[in-house]
């Protein structure tokens, strides 16, 4: 049997063509995988974040409880936006309930100056510093989820990746936004 250059290598041509686009395809798929993965590791490293902030609500509620008699309705959003954080499992809810915690938590260190027993209390300082320090945690992991979920999208929307993440039904993730009440302007009087 005679080959024919000509014919062999086209044929060896075609076979390397097909081994580089599959190559492609599994360096495509796995690099999707691996981010699709950072996401979710950075979501679940804001929600450690979250679990800990919660597990320190009720100290501080009960601290702050004794001294705001008159602020009780802070107190009780604060109580039901913890509840509802440990409840619901989306992103969105989730986000929702640590906007709603944040701004009680804002109003509940903003009430604490009309009270200087409360401020000068050794707990509520510290309590007050821990959570301050978690809020600032939660800021940065928010900034990296955000930058993951930024780069997951935009390959997942870009070619030849879209054609892979197709295939992989990928969709795209929700970033994590700061709510409307986060965007207002703050005065700050001296």
């Amino acid at each position: 049997m005679i080959v024919d250059p000509v014919t062999t290598a086209i044929l060896l041509i075609i076979l390397l063509f097909i081994i580089a686009v599959l190559v492609l395809i599994i360096l495509v798929y796995n690099g999707l995988v691996r981010l699709k993965n950072d996401v979710d590791k950075s979501w679940a490293n804001i929600d450690v974040l979250l679990k800990q902030r919660s597990s320190e609500l009720p100290n501080l509620i009960s601290t702050v409880k004794g001294y705001m008699t008159y602020e009780r309705e802070i107190l009780e959003t604060l109580t039901k936006a913890r509840s509802f954080l440990d409840t619901n499992q989306t992103l969105a809810r989730k986000a929702a309930a640590h906007d709603i915690i944040s701004d009680s938590l804002k109003s509940i260190f903003a009430v604490a100056e009309n009270y200087p027993k409360l401020k000068a209390s050794e707990n509520f300082l510290k309590l007050q510093g821990r959570i301050t320090g978690l809020e600032d945690e939660i800021a940065d992991r928010r900034e990296f989820y955000n930058d993951n979920v930024m780069l997951y999208n935009t390959r997942i929307q870009s070619f030849p990746d879209l054609l892979v993440a197709r295939i992989m039904h990928a969709t795209k993730v929700e970033l994590f936004e700061a709510s409307e009440e986060d965007k207002k302007y703050v005065a700050v009087n001296l």
